[in-house]
């Protein structure tokens, strides 16, 4: 049988509460004993300054020293002198990545045509196989480009007509590392793809070409943190690195002499490592703690069934870093693919069907501006409503809150 998917016992003990874990929904009375305020244990990351955007605790000298050049590098604006394009979306990781620090999201409102809301397609090819269409620049089309190639006439790229096209929103990237030094074996023991518990819950992972478990990206595409860096800068800034020496090109027509103004690869090395450092170390934002109803908040998000997928907690295993090594991660997702519904679906990426989509990790919730992959919902609440799929249970038990306890789980969420 599964592994049994709610980890609440393990928050619980994190944060000092006594929650128990059910399918059905909440009583709409309070407890008649309220819980104690939380107290995160030692073991649990955080900023080591204690602030938003500061590196996780317990970072040796040297791995102090790259995360403040990897600050550096992740806020430096490229110009095409630089590497910058031809085509590109923003001229730095900072450029997006802003809110509300270095590092976070992006202002993501899909009603702006700005460059933290991107264009992504693909294609599906009989039953199960998706095309990402590398070989014609995708799957990130870019909407800017370099004077140059403005000059013969190209000033944004589109995907091919028949390609399934989608909106992208930018996430934060707090407590990347922590998320990749998870060992695959804890993501796993999470997954359930036939639902054999009947919980309505089918998780399954993706996986790359060459079948390593997908972690990062909206679809759980992207297998390690390196390669989800290093594949960022040549898609989002047109900058090719030692990971992705091609430059993306438009159609797949190379670009006419003279356009692409730096030899490949455009940045070295050392500052991709570093870049890798500034994501690696950086921290989750340290959790506020809770009041009364934000703890009645919490155990509603479990007893309505939103942690069968948001799961509390993972814990990192064996790592060279101290500061990654036997952690506990609140991050409150699976790293596993759920279907969605209909009405979200959009593209495929590796085995992630249209509707599919990994877990979105809630930590730094507080600071979104827009909610979901799309930046469709203006609120949280407006995110649960249209979830839909495997989800659909745990959104009709928040329908069915009392005002009371739906307010709560809200400050709850408003909280992370």
């Amino acid at each position: 049988m599964p592994r049994h998917r709610c980890r609440l016992p393990l928050l619980a003990v994190l944060i000092g509460i006594g929650v128990g874990c059910t399918d059905a929904p909440p009583a709409t009375a309070p407890p008649t004993t309220p819980p104690p305020a939380p107290l995160p244990p030692a073991e649990v990351n955080m900023s080591a300054t204690g602030m938003v955007g500061g590196p996780l605790r317990f970072l040796s000298p040297d791995e102090s020293r790259l995360f403040a050049r990897g600050a550096g590098v992740f806020a430096r604006l490229f110009e095409p002198g630089d590497g910058l394009g031809p085509l590109f979306n923003a001229e730095g990781c900072g450029a997006c990545h802003e809110v509300p620090v270095l590092g976070g999201a992006g202002s993501n409102d899909p009603a702006e045509e700005g460059e933290d809301v991107e264009l992504h397609g693909t294609e599906v090819h009989g039953a199960t196989s998706c095309d990402n269409l590398s070989t014609v620049g995708g799957p990130v089309f870019q909407k800017e480009a370099t004077e140059a190639l403005q000059g013969i006439g190209i000033d944004h790229e589109e995907p091919p007509a028949t390609a399934a096209r989608a909106n992208r929103t930018t996430p934060d990237v707090f407590g990347f590392g922590l998320l990749d030094a998870v060992p695959d074996a804890e993501i796993l023991a999470l997954a359930d793809p036939n639902d054999r518990n009947g919980d309505g819950i089918s998780g399954r992972p993706n996986r790359t070409a060459d079948g390593r478990l997908g972690r990062f990206g909206r679809k759980a595409q992207v297998a390690r943190l390196d390669e989800f860096n290093a594949e960022a800068f040549v898609q989002e800034m047109g900058i090719t690195n030692p990971g992705f020496p091609v430059e993306q090109i438009p159609g797949g027509v190379p670009f006419p002499e003279g356009i692409d103004q730096t030899g490949e690869p455009e940045v070295p090395q050392e500052d991709l490592d570093a870049a890798n450092g500034f994501v690696r170390f950086l921290a989750p934002p340290p959790p506020p703690r809770l009041d009364l109803v934000g703890l009645r908040g919490f155990m509603n998000f479990a007893r309505i069934g939103c942690a069968s997928c948001h799961v509390p907690a993972l814990v990192t295993g064996p790592n060279p870093s101290r500061a990654l090594r036997f952690r506990v991660v609140r991050a409150y997702t699976d790293l596993l693919l759920h279907d969605m519904g209909p009405e979200l679906a959009d593209i495929c990426l590796a085995q992630a069907a249209p509707a599919e989509f990994r877990t979105e990790p809630l930590m730094g919730l507080r600071f979104a501006t827009a909610f979901l992959h799309d930046g469709r919902a203006a609120t949280i609440q407006q995110a649960i409503t249209l979830h839909d799929g495997e989800a659909r249970r745990a959104r009709n038990r928040f329908l069915r809150l009392s005002p009371f306890d739906r307010a709560a789980l809200l400050r709850f969420l408003h909280s992370l």
